[in-house]
């Protein structure tokens, strides 16, 4: 991720209760935390070599950080209240991206993931032995939750893409959306527990505002959970002329608690790239400028993030 000077719209700061890339708290966020907090004294009486060499390394500042960054692993819920980062070589956790599992998981993995396994090796000794494949059938779907498949991510101008996987369940025409400044377009994608649940940005486009907002839990299938549910507002901002604007909000489910989002005011973002995820079953709107839009899918597609181009613009505009 790159970061540069605005070049249209001023970002605004990152708001006061958007206290860490996982604004909701939760009990695996707490855990995390405090495995955090121990690791740190442990680096800091043991390992005091790597400590020095990890911030010889560090670009960028601290702080606004709530806790101290010793290395990559300590910006994994805090990255977007600091301005720090490694280079990609220097990252000693870079083969956890190889895994195919998104590093936001691996707090659940592990502490849902273990007792799972434990409980399918106590009932494969017992006389009820069958009923092993029931922890190990969850334990198979907790892994293809988190699951983060590469994608191959279309070049074309113009295009944009899916935020998130799953089903097309509203295309709206707005007469007016603010942050647009006119007429738009909303597209709502629903997310089952089944899906690939990683947010993927639409376009190459800078980071303008964002916003959590704290709600209810309603099944993302109910048309009031879009203005009920808790939720992150992103809004964004085309790289190349015109500049539209565009909106991307998580928001979360019955289920899905817990939403991520990792990004900086002023940051921009290449077309597919992560940049949050929501746990456990969600909803996904992307809210586009009405203009000169070709709106390329239809109601009950289903769509991948990324991968699946969900509009395009005309060329003109977009040169």
């Amino acid at each position: 991720m790159t970061e540069t000077a605005p070049s249209q719209t001023e970002p605004l700061p990152l708001p006061d209760n958007f206290v860490s890339v996982q604004p909701g708290g939760g009990v695996c966020y707490r855990v995390e935390l405090a495995w955090g907090r121990w690791r740190r004294w442990w680096l800091k009486h043991f390992r005091p070599g790597y400590v020095r060499r990890m911030a010889e390394l560090r670009r960028g500042d601290t702080a606004g950080a709530p806790h101290e960054v010793l290395d990559p692993r300590d910006l994994k819920y805090c990255r977007n209240r600091c301005r720090c980062d490694w280079d990609p070589v220097d990252d000693p956790f870079r083969w956890r991206r190889r895994l195919w599992l998104t590093h936001w998981g691996m707090a659940e993995m592990q502490l849902m993931g273990w007792p799972l396994l434990a409980a399918a090796g106590v009932l494969a000794f017992t006389p009820a032995w069958y009923l092993a494949a029931v922890p190990l059938i969850v334990l198979c779907w907790l892994v293809s939750f988190f699951r983060d498949p590469p994608r191959r991510i279309p070049a074309e101008p113009g295009l944009l893409v899916a935020p998130a996987d799953g089903k097309v369940v509203d295309i709206t025409r707005l007469e007016h959306d603010e942050f647009i400044g006119g007429p738009a377009v909303r597209i709502g994608i629903f997310l089952s527990i089944f899906n690939v649940h990683l947010n993927r940005a639409p376009a190459e486009s800078r980071v303008i505002e964002l916003r959590y907002i704290p709600g209810d839990f309603l099944n993302a299938l109910n048309p009031q959970s879009a203005e009920r549910n808790e939720s992150t507002w992103i809004g964004l901002e085309e790289e190349s002329p015109p500049h539209r604007r565009m909106v991307v909000r998580q928001i979360s489910g019955a289920i899905a608690r817990r939403i991520v989002c990792d990004l900086r005011p002023g940051e921009v973002l290449t077309r597919g790239q992560r940049f949050g995820m929501i746990k456990l079953g969600s909803r996904t709107e992307l809210i586009l400028v009405d203009d000169d839009l070709t709106v390329e899918i239809q109601l009950g597609q289903h769509v991948r993030a990324g991968k699946t181009v969900m509009a395009r613009y005309e060329m003109t505009n977009v040169q």
